[in-house]
Order: structure tokens, then sequence, then C-alpha cells
């Protein structure tokens, strides 16, 4: 055989290969949920449950208890959430990898979100995640 032809050959089947493991490695719709609701129950404990409001009416409560309860709640509303981010998110799936695409939009108390992550060798990268109205 000629260099370009064994090239043409180790070159076609390294993209059968390739194909081959993106697909075996494509996250399924499921995996994508438990990343989601990973990743907004962390963003949720992090961010949001330090912005709690301490004060009700006259009433003073120490941010530290507060603190703890907003994040004991947001474990304890897991499933919810998982429910939430399956009931609005869109899968693109094209084989080799997939797109998903969710609108966080609950109530018009809270700010609509909206995500893409790209799944691909079992793992998730969200590249957009922007606040709808911005």
């Amino acid at each position: 055989m000629k260099p370009l032809q064994i090239l043409a050959a180790v070159g076609g089947v390294t993209l059968v290969v390739l194909g081959t493991v993106l697909g075996l490695t494509n996250p399924n719709q499921e995996a994508y949920e438990q990343y989601a609701v990973e990743q907004l129950s962390l963003y949720l404990k992090d961010e949001v449950c330090k912005q709690a409001p301490t004060k009700l009416g006259f009433l003073q409560l120490d941010s530290e208890i507060v603190q703890r309860q907003c994040r004991s709640l947001v474990d304890t509303g897991r499933p919810q959430i998982q429910g939430i981010i399956s009931e609005t998110t869109e899968r693109q799936n094209w084989l080799l990898f997939s797109i998903y695409r969710t609108d966080l939009d609950i109530n018009s108390l809270l700010p609509a979100y909206e995500f893409e992550t790209l799944g691909v060798f079992q793992k998730f990268y969200t590249y957009q995640a922007r606040q709808k109205g911005e």
C-alpha cells in the first residue's frame, strides 16, 4: 500500500472508533437531570440562601439559622427540582452528543432562566446560562 492509502485507512478507522465512542458515551436525559439538579441545588445553597431575609416584620432571625434552614429546604426539595427540570428541558439528540435546553420559568415571582448544556463523553458542559429579559 502507498503511504497515502495507509493514512486514509488509519484516518477512516479512527473516525469510526471515535464515532462509536461518542455514540456510546452520549449521556441520556436522566443523567442530565441529575447533573442539572446538582448544579441548581449548589447555586441555590451558595447564592440564594446567603441572601435569605433575616427579618420578618418585627422579628429578627439569626442569619446562620436562616441559611441552614434554607439549605435544608433545598435538599428536601430536590425531587421537586428534578420534576421541574424534567418538564422544562428539551433534548436534541445528535447521536454523538446531545444538547439540552432548559427553560426555568416557574412563576412570575421568581426570575426566569435559560440554560444550554452540551452532553458528550458522559459529561456536561453548560455553555449558556442567562436570565430571561436581560
